[in-house]
């Protein structure tokens, strides 16, 4: 019980000590002549960019110092070619840089004088802030699930105990082959499990890596849950058998008009919004609990802009709002991969769905 306790303490100082160290982020962005602009703040820290931004601090000649990790640009231009360089070179979007200027997170053309060219099309293909923890993230994921298979190859976890990591993974594992798998796909399940565990655990570190602040929202990002959809889309349609496209184009035992102007533009539009279920549901939710701490950190200085002593005594309560809802957003990191990675196993099960009924015939 006190074990319990200690742990929730600590979780708490650790959530506060990290709000109050991405603060400095918010007071030093987002200001119009002095006054905070909350909009521009939230969405600046959740989109992506071409670099990581920790903070920002005033000098006392009045200049600041960024804190950030520049990352690669890479352009091509059909007028210009191509044009490789490190995002430090536009100093942060008030300086253009190789014929190129960074504008709210994105690079447009300019001429000579610093005017938009119009007339120059320009392919971004940076590696962006999303990009890096995406590749981070598949190598955490590469490397520690081929050590915990390779333990099971040594023997460790099946004539002996797990120990470390692959004690910490394989009741998950367990988890997603007998809760998930096997409900919904039967006998088919070691076939689909593979994928299953891969998309859970991808979105799962994706959602932690998250919740770091400085670090990409990349789950919040529309186009990484779009692929992801993607691929479950054609991993559902690979899946399929005469039996499902019967029931969509020729629905038996209703009347032909029914089944021509009901049933089958409704079991079509079903086939596509299955996907599209999983691509909103993961992103929206994931973005409204980046948006939630955000709001409550930056009403802070809300509060802190009408009166010094308002920001001060709103500072306490906002902070316990920010680590409740950021501790809530470490149990929903964990409930939004196993809820995608459960919806695409109902959603293969039911393409299988004839072959549960020949079993139950034989």
């Amino acid at each position: 019980m006190y074990f319990k306790s200690f742990k929730s303490l600590l979780a708490a100082v650790f959530g506060a000590f990290l709000l109050f160290f991405s603060t400095p982020v918010l007071a030093g962005e987002g200001a119009v002549e002095g006054k905070l602009d909350p909009a521009k703040v939230i969405m600046e820290h959740i989109k992506d960019a071409h670099e990581f931004h920790f903070f920002t601090l005033k000098k006392a000649d009045g200049s600041e110092f960024h804190a950030t990790i520049p990352l690669p640009v890479i352009l091509y231009s059909p007028e210009r070619g191509w044009s490789v360089f490190l995002s430090s070179a536009f100093h942060h979007g008030h300086e253009p840089h190789d014929g190129y200027i960074l504008h709210d997170g994105k690079i447009h053309a300019v001429d000579a004088n610093g005017n938009p060219d119009h007339h120059a099309h320009v392919y971004d293909l940076s590696i962006t802030k999303n990009v890096v923890q995406m590749i981070l993230a598949l190598t955490i994921l590469v490397v520690l699930l081929l050590s915990i298979a390779g333990r099971y190859k040594k023997g460790q976890g099946v004539t002996t105990a797990p120990k470390g990591w692959q004690n910490a993974v394989e009741p998950v594992i367990t988890f997603v082959r007998d809760e998930v798998a096997k409900p919904n796909l039967g006998h088919n399940a070691a076939k689909y499990l593979p994928y299953l565990l891969t998309v859970f655990f991808f979105i799962l570190i994706n959602n932690l890596f998250g919740l770091i602040p400085g670090s990409a929202n990349v789950t919040g990002n529309i186009a990484f849950t779009i692929i992801l959809g993607v691929i479950s889309f054609f991993v559902i349609l690979f899946s399929t058998n005469k039996h499902f496209w019967g029931h969509i184009f020729w629905y038996p035992g209703v009347p032909v008009p029914v089944r021509l102007f009901i049933m089958l533009p409704v079991e079509l539009l079903g086939v596509f919004t299955k996907p599209f279920a999983l691509i909103v549901r993961l992103f929206a939710n994931m973005v409204a609990g980046h948006i939630i701490i955000l709001s409550f950190v930056t009403l802070i200085f809300i509060f802190g802009s009408m009166s010094q002593i308002a920001g001060w005594g709103f500072s306490p309560l906002s902070i316990a709002f920010a680590v409740f809802i950021y501790l809530i957003e470490i149990m929903v990191a964990f409930i939004q991969a196993f809820i995608f990675t459960n919806l695409t196993a109902v959603f293969i099960g039911q393409a299988r769905e004839g072959e549960h009924h020949e079993e139950a015939h034989h």
